[in-house]
């Protein structure tokens, strides 16, 4: 057992798991120890279905871009199928990380050091002078054995996942839960309308902070009035409700007065399957570890994490209407850029507060703090999902 782990095991890492009333949150050294967080990437980046970047930011086949997971390098690539495949981005040969940037894969992966090449399927199929020279084989030398390493991974809702330990269930019956929850709002026919927006469909925030204030402040409604002022005014805190989804693998919450108050006599279109009597339910909902859904009546997004370190988070917004038109045309563009504000301006009003967050840990006198047993019940499901995770 490492040092950190027997620390933070000291603290009571079990109370966590107390009933909300007498529990307390996760130890300081979980959002400042450079050395829990190897435990975090081995525990839940490793071992969990996490999100790695979105299929459309590679649209087109060979399109390729790599990826760090904490310091894990990764390929994503359209392969010559359309398929999205993910690899462990070294060589089988020496090692050397293949790709640097994003590029555009017209037949290999070329390893710049020996020039040992790998098609969009993984598979080794050049090794010059591997025998000597101009000997590009060797009976000695099995290339099959020597593939790239593929990474389990699954297409959702445009989100790629990893599963780089191919130790959790599969990927199907771990997003059932939340998948089961929302078919009340959309079918399979209505997500396959989505659309991915081209000029006004992606913001990055960069956050001074650990990923988990991030997840955690998704959670929970109760902030709403002092740090989203302009939201509370329409949107208030009153109107919300607790999700908590059950296994535990998401929570978060949802509003009953869904009504943007965007300009113009133009309305985005709906989802056409969504029911009447729920027009003006939106919902909230963190999928653990690091991906934040928002699901409408007229469009979705999903705010993705991309932890850097244990006090740097970069994170990603994706933005999604009903259809090309919706999506891409002039006719809605004013909606868009309007839409695409609205969310940039409230999810720039939480960066300050979880970057103070990540500085109020550093001081010995805080426990973990304390939940409000009628407010704070989504953040404390999230906290017990890392607490049980990381044993």
């Amino acid at each position: 057992m490492s040092e950190i782990y027997k620390i933070i095991k000291k603290k009571k890492l079990d109370v966590v798991n107390n009933p909300i009333e007498t529990s307390h949150g996760l130890p300081n050294e979980c959002y400042t120890s450079e050395a829990y967080t190897k435990i975090e990437r081995k525990k839940i980046f490793e071992d969990k279905w996490v999100v790695v970047g979105v299929a459309n930011s590679i649209p087109n086949i060979g399109d390729a871009k790599p990826f760090d997971l904490l310091g894990i390098p990764i390929i994503i690539l359209r392969d010559k199928k359309n398929k999205i495949r993910v690899f462990h981005n070294v060589c089988s040969h020496r090692g050397y990380k293949l790709l640097q940037k994003n590029c555009k894969i017209k037949n290999v992966i070329r390893c710049p050091y020996h020039s040992w090449s790998y098609n969009t399927e993984g598979k080794l199929i050049a090794t010059p002078h591997l025998g000597g020279m101009n000997k590009h084989n060797s009976v000695k030398f099995d290339k099959s054995k020597s593939n790239l390493k593929e990474i389990r991974s699954d297409v959702w809702l445009d989100l790629i996942f990893v599963n780089i330990s191919n130790n959790e269930i599969s990927f199907d019956k771990y997003i059932k839960p939340l998948s089961d929850r929302w078919e009340k709002f959309w079918s399979i026919k209505d997500r396959k309308l989505m659309v991915h927006s081209d000029d006004y469909g992606y913001f990055n925030l960069n956050a001074k902070c650990n990923w988990k204030f991030a997840i955690e402040n998704y959670c929970e409604s109760y902030h709403l009035p002092w740090v989203h002022p302009g939201l509370n005014s329409y949107s208030k805190i009153e109107d919300h409700y607790h999700i908590q989804g059950l296994p535990n693998r998401f929570a978060g919450q949802g509003t009953t007065v869904y009504n943007p108050r965007l300009k113009g006599k133009e309305k985005f279109p709906c989802f056409p399957n969504w029911p009447k009597n729920k027009e003006k339910i939106a919902e909230y909902v963190a999928l653990f570890p690091n991906v934040m859904l928002g699901l409408h009546k007229d469009h979705f997004y999903s705010y993705w994490l991309e932890p850097i370190s244990h006090k740097y988070t970069k994170e990603h917004m994706e933005i999604y209407y009903v259809g090309e038109k919706a999506a891409n045309s002039k006719k809605f563009k004013n909606l868009r850029k309007q839409n695409y504000k609205l969310w940039k301006s409230v999810q720039s009003e939480d960066v300050g507060i979880i970057e103070g967050m990540q500085e109020g840990r550093n001081s010995p006198a805080y426990n973990g703090g304390n939940f409000s047993p009628v407010m704070d019940n989504p953040t404390h499901h999230f906290h017990k999902w890392v607490a049980t995770n990381i044993v």
